[in-house]
């Protein structure tokens, strides 16, 4: 195995909660990675996102750090570090000057936004949006099942439903979505404490509001997200993420079992299809 500042680098596109299971096994593995993120990302479930570094200079997930670099040549000092680095590009302009070996799109916008074959030598998309064979080599099943992390060579993940996936009995009723545009804020309980992430809620009860309109929990449980404080809110935009499950207060800053499912076959991914295709990695 190369040395950490000899091996290529590992992009991947996204740092929200589902990617950073991603990032943080690729580092964990001895993957030389970096992260491109957009300016503004609306992690909801932000105490197990890596691209809170976006907003706070520097985070960390399970012990693994991640700092917001300005430049691509500075990926490589932080890297060096043992920090995951990390830069505002929407576009992967970056790819140019690091030259990955491999591209992972991460961002799971549901669409493919900008992601080709021409960036990498080993390219692998996560969820509906890719086609493996036409602008991927590999898809990364999502959807919750069977089928959840499965590798896929030809054709694309399910597709979209639109409906999360059920978890104790509770599907739709598990993402609070935005009832009015404005400024995120954050309400105090009945006993005056903050309600934020990791708080156990009862149905109907006022988690927030988004500028003068109360944002209530559609089930009882606990707050596993909750977008941050003054972020401009449209109508409609995912903002809490509410679990049924009371022991799942514990797990709120941990990466969730559908992340790390999904990371496995990335790893899967990447050795095979740099196996077959003669490219170094590690």
């Amino acid at each position: 195995m190369k040395q950490q500042a000899e091996r290529p680098w590992v992009l991947v596109r996204g740092a929200g909660d589902l990617a950073t299971g991603t990032i943080v096994r690729l580092h964990r593995c001895g993957f030389r990675v970096v992260v491109t993120e957009c300016a503004d990302p609306s992690a909801i479930r932000r105490r197990a996102a890596l691209c809170e570094a976006v907003w706070q200079g520097e985070t960390q997930v399970e012990g693994v750090r991640c700092r917001r670099i300005d430049r691509p040549d500075e990926a490589a000092a932080a890297a060096q570090a043992g920090v995951i680095p990390l830069l505002i590009d929407p576009q992967a302009a970056c790819v140019a000057a690091l030259r990955p070996a491999a591209v992972v799109d991460a961002i799971l916008a549901k669409r493919n936004l900008g992601t080709g074959r021409d960036m990498a030598p080993v390219m692998v998309g996560l969820g509906p949006g890719f086609t493996a064979g036409q602008d991927v080599d590999a898809v990364i099943e999502t959807m919750r099942g069977h089928h959840l992390g499965r590798v896929i060579r030809a054709g694309s993940a399910i597709p979209n439903t639109g409906v999360p996936g059920v978890i104790a009995g509770a599907a739709a009723e598990r993402v609070i979505h935005a009832p009015a545009g404005g400024t995120m804020t954050f309400v105090t309980d009945a006993a005056g404490k903050p309600v934020g992430i990791g708080a156990r809620g009862t149905k109907g009860q006022v988690i927030a509001r988004v500028g003068d309109t109360p944002v209530y929990a559609a089930i009882s449980g606990v707050l596993r997200g909750l977008i941050r404080a003054g972020y401009p809110v449209t109508k409609g935009l995912k903002i809490a993420d509410i679990d049924p499950r009371p022991e799942q207060a514990a797990y709120c800053d941990t990466i969730s079992d559908k992340a790390r499912a999904i990371a496995g076959g990335v790893v899967e991914a990447l050795l095979t299809l740099a196996q077959e295709k003669d490219v170094k990695l590690l």
